[in-house]
């Protein structure tokens, strides 16, 4: 078990604090808004050329104006990425020049109604994992650096659901939104797993990891009166363990920056230190043995490559 010695108050600023991303490249998606501008800003301050992957280009841009401002740091800039579209994911990846030593697979859709993508996705599954997923191999190249390393913002949230490989889209069984997100953040845990099997020899390293409970526009999908529901049934309110953005984007610092990691792939981590199993005393905490297992994470990319393939081939 891997810990730091930050904690649930830590924020992303104070890891920054002992790292030195002197001469290293980083994209965050979904650094435009909540945690990801905490993790643009960090990472800047410890000296790394930033790229704010964004939908929207001129919120990313205001971020970046005020991050390159208040930072002091002017090698922050803005690149179009929608991961819904998988045209979008291939033409972020093939405008990429150079090496990549940090990709922040950050951004997410949460709870959303009933949607389908084009292709005849369900939305959360095509944002949160394909659409990372397509980024992350559109992009290994560019990873093929020594100590390159790969952070999926995951959730607790996986621990309602493995991925149910048998309809992952919901084409017969009844849509329910909170399962179909936790099945995506399972996806964000199994996709490091497999690929520190496949990629260790490649200098490439992935871990995942569970911000915290935070209020930012990730809830937008959400009523008040359901956002404080979940936040009950997640156990934050009972022990106003509710973060702010900076203490949020702490945990993806650490995984991101730790010496801890070098050459490690397929954990967990919590309040800035790996995650213990989850066990029925602390049922809303840890990690679910299905989201680490090899042989989900293995068919996991198998039918990842085979459902993006059909698009090259339709």
């Amino acid at each position: 078990m891997i810990t730091t010695g930050f904690g649930f108050d830590t924020t992303a600023q104070e890891v920054a604090d002992v790292a030195d991303l002197a001469g290293r490249r980083a994209i965050v998606t979904g650094g435009a808004s909540g945690i990801g501008v905490e993790t643009v800003r960090a990472l800047a301050t410890a000296g790394a050329e930033v790229t704010i992957a964004a939908r929207d280009i001129d919120a990313g841009q205001r971020v970046a104006t005020s991050l390159c401002r208040s930072t002091g740091n002017k090698r922050i800039s803005v690149a179009r990425l929608d991961l819904a579209s998988q045209e979008s994911v291939k033409a972020f990846a093939r405008n990429w020049d150079g090496p990549l030593h940090l990709l922040i697979n950050n951004a997410g859709v949460m709870a959303t109604p009933f949607t389908r993508t084009p292709e005849g996705w369900e939305l959360q599954f095509a944002t949160n994992h394909f659409g990372h997923f397509a980024l992350t191999a559109g992009l290994f190249n560019s990873l093929r650096a020594e100590g390159a390393r790969v952070v999926n913002v995951s959730s607790s949230a996986h621990l309602m659901s493995d991925v149910v490989f048998d309809d992952i889209h919901y084409a017969h069984r009844e849509y329910e939104r909170w399962q179909a997100y936790g099945q995506s953040k399972t996806a964000n845990i199994l996709f490091g797993v497999e690929a520190g099997r496949r990629w260790s020899s490649e200098g490439i390293t992935m871990n995942a990891l569970m911000p915290g409970s935070i209020a930012t526009n990730l809830q937008r999908h959400l009523t008040p009166e359901e956002l404080q529901e979940r936040i009950r049934q997640s156990g934050a309110a009972a022990t106003r363990r509710v973060k702010t953005p900076e203490q949020g984007a702490a945990t993806t610092l650490v995984v991101a920056t730790t010496p801890l990691l070098d050459g490690i792939s397929g954990r967990y981590f919590e309040d800035c230190n790996e995650a213990v199993p989850v066990s029925d005393a602390s049922p809303l905490r840890g990690v679910a043995p299905y989201a680490q297992d090899p042989e989900a994470a293995a068919q996991l990319w198998k039918v990842s490559e085979e459902t993006l393939w059909s698009l090259k081939a339709a």
